[in-house]
Order: structure tokens, then C-alpha cells, then sequence
């Protein structure tokens, strides 16, 4: 009599791995990557110093005259002075492009009133406005804040529009034919669907503001990181250039990640990589 034969293995299935968990780990392995990036680059910052290229100051240098100037309080004194006209500047500039580009996409008349201003002024750095900023309002806060809003507005604006001109036709037709007025279609159809235009603009204008706040600063100013590297400049000081040169992008770093935290939330219906 021969031997039973065993049962054939339970063919092991594969559990697929949920989104959530999916997604954790990739932002595990950014983090991971953006670490060794930073690393990697503090290591050739500290390489070439000590190679004297160009009397390029070291890490260690620039963290002692930063805290130097956070101690007298210079430092945390124009830091919050450049946010406040960065946050003024992006506000205004953000607020006012929303509507205009949501004007230019919906309606075809002020496309064609608004659009040749738009793609004039757009050809145009923000900071060639500087001058004339100068002549009309004169070399208080408010030429600074005007010149920052221009740049913030101008990258909004183009990203408002081609946002709601690509929304796709099959969305407001159907909407239309279960009903729909055209302030509903614009409110529940346009707006969602343009969003991830609207925010990537929001960032990308972001930057413009705060590449244009050290020129902004030019314009007679008292305080702020861009007076800051000015006067610094005067006396060869590499070291507070280097420390304000980094303040600026760590707190762009910051705000930028809050409004990816903001796009990530009110677009999370968008599929994903």
C-alpha cells in the first residue's frame, strides 16, 4: 500500500499594501533622500571652505555669526521684517489674481480685455517697476509691499486661468443637463476642478515673492534680510551674507511645506503617484 501523498502548499496570497501605509513610505523614503541631500551638501560646503575657494566662509563660521545676530536680536528683527512684506505682498497678489484669472477663463470678454495687460505686464520683470515704484509712491513700505505683490500676481494669475480654461467640457456639460445653473456649475464644477491650478500658482508665486524681496529691500530700507546682505556687502562680511542668504530659504522652505500641506488637503480627490 503506498503512502498518502501530503496536500499540495496553500498557495500564499499576496495582501496588497493600503494606500495609506503606500504613501507613509514614500514619504519615509523623501524624508530619507532630503536628509543625505542636505548632509551631502554640508559636507561639500565644509570641503570647499577649507580649500579657501574664493574666501568662501565654512559651516561653522556662519553658524557663530548666526548666533551672534540672534543674540543682539538683529537677526529675528529682519527676519520678521521680510516675512511681514513677503505675507502682505503674496496676499494681496494672490487675492487679487484668483478672481481676475477666474474672470479671464469664464467669460470670453474679459479674457480679451484683461489678458493683452496681463501678458504685457508679465513680459516685464517686477523688478524693472522698481524705479517708477520709487517716483510714485515714494521710499516708504508701500513701493516694497507693491513690487512683491506684482511678482506674486502675475504667477497666480496665469495659473488661475489655465486652470479654469482646462476644466474638463464633459464636467459643466453634465452638469448643465441635470440642471444646473451656471453659478452652481461655476461653484461646484469649476472652482474644485481648477484648485490644484490655483495652489501650484499659490507656490510657485510664493517663490516669486520672496526672489523678489531682496531687491524689494533696495528701496531705502531700515531692516529686513535683504538690508541685512546689503550692508553686509559693503564690508566684505561673508559670513552674515551666508546667514541671511540661508534664513531666506529655510523660511521659504517652511511656508512652502505648509501650502503643500494646503494642497494636499483640499485636493486629496486627486489621484496620485
Amino acid at each position: 500500500m503506498s503512502d498518502p501523498q501530503p496536500d499540495p502548499p496553500t498557495p500564499v496570497r499576496r495582501v496588497a499594501r493600503p494606500k495609506g501605509a503606500a504613501r507613509q513610505a514614500v514619504h519615509r523614503r523623501l524624508l530619507v533622500l532630503n536628509l543625505s541631500a542636505a548632509l551631502l551638501g554640508l559636507a561639500l560646503w565644509a570641503f570647499f571652505s577649507y580649500l579657501k575657494l574664493a574666501g568662501l566662509p565654512g559651516p561653522l563660521a556662519v553658524l557663530e555669526r548666526a548666533g551672534q545676530l540672534i543674540s543682539n536680536g538683529s537677526l529675528l528683527n529682519d527676519t520678521l521684517a521680510s516675512v511681514r512684506r513677503v505675507l502682505i505682498g503674496f496676499a494681496l497678489g494672490t487675492l487679487l489674481a484668483i478672481p481676475v484669472g477666474f474672470l479671464m477663463g469664464w467669460y470670453t470678454v474679459a479674457r480679451g480685455l484683461m489678458e493683452p495687460y496681463v501678458q504685457f505686464f508679465r513680459t516685464i520683470p517686477p523688478l524693472a517697476m522698481i524705479p517708477l515704484a520709487i517716483v510714485f509712491l515714494g521710499i516708504g513700505e508701500v513701493p516694497k509691499v507693491f513690487v512683491i505683490t506684482l511678482a506674486a500676481f502675475l504667477v497666480s494669475v496665469i495659473s488661475t486661468y489655465q486652470g479654469v480654461v482646462n476644466v474638463d467640457k464633459v464636467l459643466i456639460n453634465a452638469a448643465r443637463v441635470l440642471g444646473a445653473s451656471d453659478a452652481q456649475v461655476f461653484r461646484r464644477v469649476v472652482i474644485p476642478a481648477s484648485s490644484p491650478f490655483i495652489l501650484v500658482g499659490m507656490r510657485t508665486g510664493l517663490g516669486a515673492a520672496w526672489s523678489t524681496l531682496v531687491a524689494a529691500e533696495l528701496i531705502a530700507a531700515q531692516e529686513g534680510l535683504g538690508h541685512r546682505m546689503q550692508q553686509a556687502q559693503v564690508y566684505y562680511d561673508l559670513e552674515t551674507i551666508f546667514v541671511a542668504l540661508i534664513t531666506i530659504g529655510l523660511t521659504g522652505l517652511v511656508m512652502d511645506r505648509i501650502l503643500l500641506r494646503l494642497e494636499a488637503h483640499l485636493t486629496g480627490w486627486q489621484e496620485r503617484r
